[in-house]
């Protein structure tokens, strides 16, 4: 098959899930075009079947907002001719999904079909996608992709309540390729970071309000009471700061090591003990899965689709939001035990698993091939 995707090209989870998944996609033998502002930041280019087109966006004095949707319905249609693209799937409902369906209208004046597959990731439904502008456009936009994903069954049931949608949509989980953690880091070396008789706790994050980082260092101030214990905070962003200075105001600023965006996510935590993950909202929880492929079991919030995830007393816990106080209490219970720290390390990668990308891939494979399929009898 060729297909179009397109996606946001940061960091965040729904750029690299569908970067994983269109680099998975080529090595299965698919024709991927990747369509998007800038090259997507895990995207090797020099990769066999895998292309990327650059949207570029005129600057014009007349636009307070310049019209990136309109560019990159343009772009879309150009690389659907150009290279004779059979499918086109989207990540995030807006602009993505809204610029698809127009690109889908021009192509059809052309007499092209171009069946489109929306994934839903999550603040595309409950934050953004939400708000009063934006609603009837993410409405409309899902009710006419062909067909519709979601990362988790909490997303779908929040899409199903918040709009007014007459689609199936299909739970497809995000993924991870676990031939990747197969072996152990050999410069996994725990005396890097903390002394022997430590535990090491980690959490990472863009620090946003959402990730309720107050609650990380909250939760590991009454763990260090009870034990030997340091945090590692990787990421960076607006609660950082707030954050930092609560930690100085409790002398734990010798314990808490922040290190920024770092690009070692997977080496520090080859040798975490325990995964904090305390948010007000996760549509998946795709860290929280990172985590466990690194055999670290998590304590983290019961919102979203974190529960799917992070199963209740086998891989880690899940508790309300804001609770730090029994969020703290299963924490200790996990590490003050050698025992049962290793049982739940072992039970976390177990789990993470069950959600390898070679599992996933065939799961949109048959959804593309039956979207062609109807598509090709409709002509």
């Amino acid at each position: 098959m060729k297909i179009a995707i397109v996606c946001y090209p940061t960091y965040g989870g729904s750029g690299v899930v569908a970067t994983m998944l269109g680099t998975a996609l080529a090595q299965r033998g698919h024709e991927i075009h990747f369509v998007t502002y800038k090259q997507p930041v895990r995207l090797e280019l020099l990769a066999k079947n895998i292309y990327f087109h650059e949207v570029n966006v005129e600057e014009y004095p007349l636009f307070h907002y310049q019209p990136y949707d309109l560019a990159l319905s343009s772009k879309l249609v150009n690389v659907v001719q150009e290279h004779d693209v059979e499918l086109l799937h989207v990540h995030y409902a807006i602009p993505h999904a809204y610029a698809g369906y127009m690109a889908q209208q021009m192509l059809k004046d052309l007499g092209r079909q171009l069946p489109m597959v929306t994934t839903l990731h999550g603040t595309d439904i409950t934050l953004v996608g939400n708000h009063p502008v934006y609603k009837p456009s993410v409405t409309f936009s899902i009710n006419n992709s062909d067909v519709v994903t979601s990362v988790s069954d909490s997303l779908k049931r929040d899409t199903l309540e918040l709009f007014d949608i007459t689609k199936h949509i299909d739970v497809v989980p995000n993924f991870i390729d676990m031939s990747n953690y197969k072996t152990e880091f050999t410069d996994c070396d725990r005396t890097v970071m903390a002394f022997p008789e430590e535990r090491i706790i980690t959490h990472v994050s863009n620090m946003r309000p959402v990730k309720r980082i107050m609650d990380v260092v909250k939760i590991f101030e009454k763990i260090q009471e009870k034990i030997p214990a340091i945090l590692i905070m990787v990421g960076d962003g607006p609660e950082r700061f707030e954050a930092e200075e609560y930690a100085k105001s409790k002398k734990l600023q010798l314990q808490i090591k922040w290190v920024g965006n770092s690009t070692e996510i997977d080496r520090i935590l080859c040798f975490t003990d325990l995964f904090l993950l305390p948010s007000e909202k996760e549509s998946f929880g795709l860290a929280a899965l990172e985590a466990m492929a690194n055999k670290t079991p998590v304590i983290s919030s019961n919102t979203g689709g974190l529960p799917e995830v992070n199963e209740n007393g086998v891989t880690g816990y899940t508790s309300k939001v804001g609770d730090v106080e029994e969020m703290a209490q299963k924490a200790i219970h996990i590490l003050e035990d050698d025992t049962r720290l290793l049982e739940f390390k072992n039970n976390a990668f177990a789990k993470a698993k069950e959600f390898d990308i070679q599992l996933i891939i065939p799961q949109y494979e048959k959804l593309y091939q039956n979207v062609l399929s109807t598509a090709s009898h409709n002509k």
